[in-house]
């Protein structure tokens, strides 16, 4: 299959004529040709978007959300469709590609409704006969930049708050991931969005994503991926004093006390750690472990882990699928080299699969560290993938040092069934997400998404938090009096 650039309501070849394999993980097929698309293609996109803005931030925001509303429904109808093209994509297990999916409809749903809640607010003026409110308002052209982990839920995180606020979109998809960005504006076309409010461009991030960044035309950027590149993207956006949203991964922890139901920390352990292959943001890489159960908790774990099986995500056995690509893996095994390194324990995996039906593709064995101390590098750095340290600590004020003492405060975690731990750990734990006896992922779309310190820049996604992003607050007088009223200022 040949995708094609979205530019304007038109579906069009990149203007160089240049294209790239997009390649299943698990097997090495060839899932579809995707373009690699040029400065021209970009700014034509841009073109379109602040041309078609005139227009879309005059269209009442109720009716907007009814456009998300069909993309709802259209995204419910194809749900199995679209998951197994995520999974032969990206390589998720299938549960988990349905799973990606549903948090786009949960996006469409929501968002729709925000259509007729996007509420201001009236407050009372200092004056007489004066009347005082404020309102949403629209921005522009909002550059979209998006990781390929979650290739269905982020996009909508993004995309859906962005149009019912009044926004038009110019969208660069992670270069791993085309199918279901085109799947996805595919729908939004069919759904009634008008030609020019999305635009899709796919290519590299230093041609397309770059040329977001700089072009004046884009108000504001929105992006997911890693620190380095999210430093980047403020560094540059920041210049052209474009509003700049981040979301830069995480090193979540789960703490495991020793009056936990421990049978539910392993299962919330060992979904968090290797759900997706551990290539979620909110993944689990440390667990924090009080001393008094740690042996019981390792031993439990390594049993589990040995049942772990590896495979292409559509079979029906597969537990845990593979990596993204080759870089992935090599990735990830330095990190296991460094570990042994530093003098962390390897007990199981720290290798590629190499088992027969999984040589052609890019799988990692599920890996577990004891004897980790918090200042090693796999204690501190985002790995991206299935590696879990565990770290042994005295209390629960150690525990929650140790999970702040990192440069990212996404998700954590703590399993206990004392109430006064939980509310202290509640306060105390400096993320922006927090998890009682469940694992750190598995975030709901109404609840706003985001973290602290090298997480981001304060914004967040989903919820309504995501319109104070993607709207402008409005400040409107109206003065009855007839007559020239001065505020602040003595009569």
């Amino acid at each position: 299959m040949k995708l094609k650039n979205y530019i304007g309501g038109q579906w069009v070849e990149p203007e160089n004529g240049q294209y790239e394999s997009d390649i299943d993980p698990a097997n090495g097929e060839v899932v579809a040709e995707v373009p690699r698309s040029s400065v021209k293609d970009a700014e034509r996109a841009i073109a379109a978007a602040a041309e078609a803005y005139k227009e879309w931030r005059k269209v009442p925001a109720p009716k907007r959300g009814e456009i998300l509303f069909t993309v709802g429904q259209i995204l419910k109808e194809r749900k199995h469709e679209l998951a197994q093209k995520m999974t032969r994509e990206m390589g998720k297990v299938y549960t988990e590609a349905a799973g990606d999916v549903q948090e786009g409809i949960d996006m469409a749903f929501y968002m729709a409704g925000e259509g007729r809640r996007s509420f201001g607010y009236t407050t009372p003026s200092e004056l007489p006969d004066k009347f005082a409110m404020a309102t949403r308002d629209s921005i522009g052209v909002a550059g979209i930049i998006t990781p390929w982990n979650f290739p269905m839920a982020i996009p909508t995180w993004k995309i859906f708050p962005a149009l019912v606020a009044g926004n038009t979109v110019v969208f660069k998809p992670a270069s791993e991931t085309p199918m279901l960005a085109y799947e996805l504006v595919k729908i939004l076309e069919e759904a009634g969005v008008p030609a020019g409010v999305v635009n899709l461009v796919f290519g590299d991030g230093p041609v397309v994503g770059e040329t977001l960044l700089t072009d004046p035309r884009v108000n504001l950027i929105s992006f997911t991926g890693s620190n380095a590149t999210g430093r980047h993207v403020a560094k540059v956006a920041g210049e052209g004093l474009k509003r700049v949203s981040l979301e830069l991964g995480g090193k979540n922890a789960v703490i495991v006390m020793d009056d936990a139901n421990l049978d539910l920390a392993v299962d919330g352990i060992l979904w968090s750690a290797f759900g997706t292959t551990g290539q979620r943001c909110t993944a689990c890489s440390r667990i924090i472990v009080h001393e008094g159960i740690y042996d019981q908790l390792r031993d439990r774990l390594l049993e589990r882990m040995a049942k772990l099986r590896l495979g292409h995500g559509l079979e029906g056995q597969t537990d845990v699928g593979p990596l993204i690509n080759e870089k992935a893996v090599q990735k990830v095994h330095s990190y296991v080299e460094i570990g042994q390194q530093e003098g962390a324990k390897l007990n199981v995996g720290g290798r590629p699969a190499s088992d027969a039906g999984l040589a052609n593709g890019h799988f990692y064995l599920p890996t577990l560290f004891t004897e980790v101390t918090p200042d090693m590098r796999i204690a501190t750095e985002e790995i991206f993938g299935p590696v879990l340290s565990m770290i042994r600590v005295k209390s629960l004020e150690e525990a929650i040092e140790i999970n702040n003492r990192v440069t990212y405060g996404l998700s954590s975690s703590i399993f206990s069934q004392d109430v006064n731990r939980v509310f202290q750990a509640i306060r105390d734990l400096a993320t922006g997400i927090v998890y009682i006896n469940a694992g750190t992922t598995g975030a709901e779309i109404h609840l706003p998404f985001g973290g602290t310190r090298g997480t981001g820049n304060g914004h967040r996604e989903a919820g309504t938090a995501a319109l104070d992003f993607f709207s402008e607050w409005k400040a409107v007088y109206v003065d009855f009096s007839g007559k020239l009223q001065r505020a602040q200022i003595d009569a």
